[in-house]
């Protein structure tokens, strides 16, 4: 498993921009996996958010999230990064990075795709 650590949380207003970053603390390479990020509010389940695969060449993304939201991935640094822009209260949620299965080559969507999870970073989108 690949031990990952979330950054980039915070208070912020409606219409403002947050940048999460997701990164490995043990020295393992993130090159090797698709990356995703899920978020989950109080009392509701964990939810999609967006997906990169192992190359950045293929992403996909929650329609809730669509157009406000960019994932990207730089390997050099070994970091995956969630833009968020335009937020809105209902984004207000803990925010987990999460790393794919090793064997996946495509771009994961599922919960069950995904082998290793981060503790999470609150988002909180005040009106």
């Amino acid at each position: 498993q690949v031990q990952l650590v979330e950054s980039g949380g915070g208070l912020v207003q409606a219409g403002g921009s947050l940048r999460l970053s997701c990164a490995a603390s043990s020295g393992r390479t993130l090159s090797n996996y698709a990356m995703g990020w899920f978020r989950q509010a109080p009392g509701k389940e964990r939810e999609f958010v967006a997906a990169i695969s192992w190359s950045g060449g293929s992403t996909r993304y929650a329609d809730s999230v669509k157009g406000r939201f960019t994932i990207s991935r730089d390997n050099v640094k070994n970091t995956v990064y969630l833009q968020m822009n335009s937020l809105k209260p209902e984004d207000t949620a803990v925010y987990s990075c999460a790393a794919g299965r090793p064997w996946i080559r495509y771009t994961p969507q599922e919960s069950t795709d995904f082998g290793s999870w981060g503790q999470g970073t609150q988002v909180t989108v005040s009106p």
